[in-house]
């Protein structure tokens, strides 16, 4: 007992350094222009092209580019992955406090055997649940923000010499 309790203390490792402002302002940069694209977008199709998810989700891609979280296969097959089981779990067992469980945890399971883990997308079915969503949420706003999202990194994160991204697809 004595040594789980001592987990907590922590490992004594430092906290991690501030960014330098280069890598700050391109991580804003990126951001902006992302959420502003599929905001902009959503009020110009009057639809939804957007979910709290992506603010997350920006946070990798343009706060950690490098992290196997924010990488291309990551970002798009797992809001993918989860979207489907969100959808899935809704239909079999509604929307309650055990299908949300279930969604979430059987999405993280499926993206860590596919390799596609994004934390952001955890809370993917979660918003599926909690807006009823019907199968056309896949579409829009699910993969339309993730590849708006996925463009913008691929522009911004490579505009800085001291940025490159994707590490891999």
């Amino acid at each position: 007992m004595k040594n789980y309790l001592l987990k907590y203390r922590g490992r004594g490792t430092a906290v991690p350094a501030i960014p330098s402002v280069s890598h700050i302002w391109w991580s804003w940069l990126g951001a902006m222009v992302a959420i502003g694209a599929i905001a902009w977008l959503s009020d110009q199709a009057g639809a939804l092209f957007f979910m709290a998810p992506f603010g997350a989700s920006c946070v990798l891609v343009f706060g950690v580019p490098n992290s196997p979280l924010a990488q291309p296969r990551s970002l798009v097959l797992g809001h993918l992955i989860a979207a489907l089981i969100g959808l899935l779990v809704l239909e079999a067992l509604g929307a309650n406090w055990f299908s949300m469980g279930v969604a979430v945890a059987t999405a993280i399971a499926f993206m860590q055997l596919t390799r596609t883990l994004h934390a952001p997308a955890g809370a993917t079915p979660l918003v599926i649940m909690l807006e009823g969503a019907d199968w056309s949420f896949v579409f829009t706003p699910v993969l339309s923000g993730a590849f708006i999202i996925l463009f913008v990194g691929l522009i911004t994160n490579n505009l800085s010499r001291n940025r490159s991204y994707p590490e891999y697809w």
